[in-house]
């Protein structure tokens, strides 16, 4: 069987029913290519962890097809109807309390009473859910701990024939893995930045959100572990200028010398959208570790800056 096929009718249906029958399928969505399985079967999801040899105590973010679908596994309150109002389908991760009968995996949950839910706007992401007729448990697709997926390609070189399909929808439109926000109590707190900003959820919500990123032993949230999202190479950020032996990743109009760019122009919205597919450009090359220019914390600069110092924490 062919690992990777193009999105296309014919191929997304055909993931469905391997996603239904308990295999695993890596596919694309707006923020990194995810890899998925059926939520409510325990075996199948134990696939996923096995595959990227991932913590079982870190939890899984379960995507679904609409919101309609999130009542079904969760209990939300006025604020995580607000943000889902406002940014579902999106790059947007709510930390719900599961519902008595919540049908999704507990170890989906990390045994958690709580479950990480989000609606992709990916249509390709939504369409593979659809074909499944199942919620679909997907962390990023790649081995724990290591560099993020932006690309196809990127997913088959470090799972390779862990997986049974891949959907190859081109590169992620965001390149950063969704806000994650705790809304299980009254008070909203981002566990994870990504590809929403604070700012606008806080506009949205009228209210100020508080900000937990963890310390790497409360683990809450995909996305909490100090040392994550790293390359092999060792990570060296807020460099003026490379060390011998390093490669520059650079940003904005003053990195003359950067062996890449994130963005010229200074641009964060292009530099979340390069920054994993960069730091794997960079990570093949033949050096001694990786140098980043400092990069603005403002809206989106924030998780990026999140990123890049998991990833250098070694």
């Amino acid at each position: 069987m062919k690992l990777i096929r193009q999105v296309n009718k014919a191929s997304i249906k055909f993931g469905g029913q391997l996603l239904a029958k308990g295999n695993l399928v890596a596919f694309p969505t707006e923020t990194v290519y995810g890899l998925g399985a059926n939520a409510k079967d325990s075996q199948a999801v134990a696939k996923i962890f096995a595959a990227k040899n991932r913590p079982s105590f870190n939890p899984l973010i379960v995507h679904l097809s609409d919101q309609g679908e999130a009542h079904k596994h969760a209990v939300l309150n006025s604020s995580a109807k607000a943000l889902a109002d406002a940014f579902w389908p999106g790059p947007l991760t709510l930390i719900l309390p599961r519902q008595e009968r919540c049908e999704i995996s507990p170890l989906a949950s990390a045994g958690l009473d709580t479950v990480a839910l989000r609606v992709p706007a990916s249509a390709a992401a939504r369409g593979l859910i659809t074909a499944a007729r199942k919620p679909i448990a997907a962390p990023s697709a790649n081995l724990s701990g290591r560099l993020s997926p932006t690309c196809a390609e990127h997913v088959a070189n470090q799972l390779k024939r862990k997986v049974s399909l891949i959907l190859d929808g081109g590169p992620c439109d965001i390149g950063l893995e969704s806000t994650v926000v705790d809304v299980s109590n009254n008070i909203p707190v981002i566990l994870r930045p990504g590809g929403l900003p604070s700012e606008m959820m806080e506009q949205a919500i009228g209210q100020k959100l508080l900000q937990d990123t963890g310390n790497g032993t409360d683990i809450k949230s995909p996305g909490m572990l100090v040392n994550h999202y790293a390359p092999s190479l060792a990570l060296r950020i807020n460099a003026q200028k490379p060390r011998p032996g390093e490669v520059f990743l650079g940003f904005g109009k003053d990195a003359i010398n950067a062996d890449l760019n994130l963005s010229p122009t200074g641009d964060l919205l292009e530099a979340a959208a390069n920054l994993f597919a960069y730091l794997h450009q960079l990570d093949s090359m033949p050096a001694k570790g990786i140098a980043v220019m400092p990069i603005p914390t403002e809206t989106i600069g924030w998780a990026i800056n999140d990123r890049l110092e998991r990833a250098a924490c070694r």
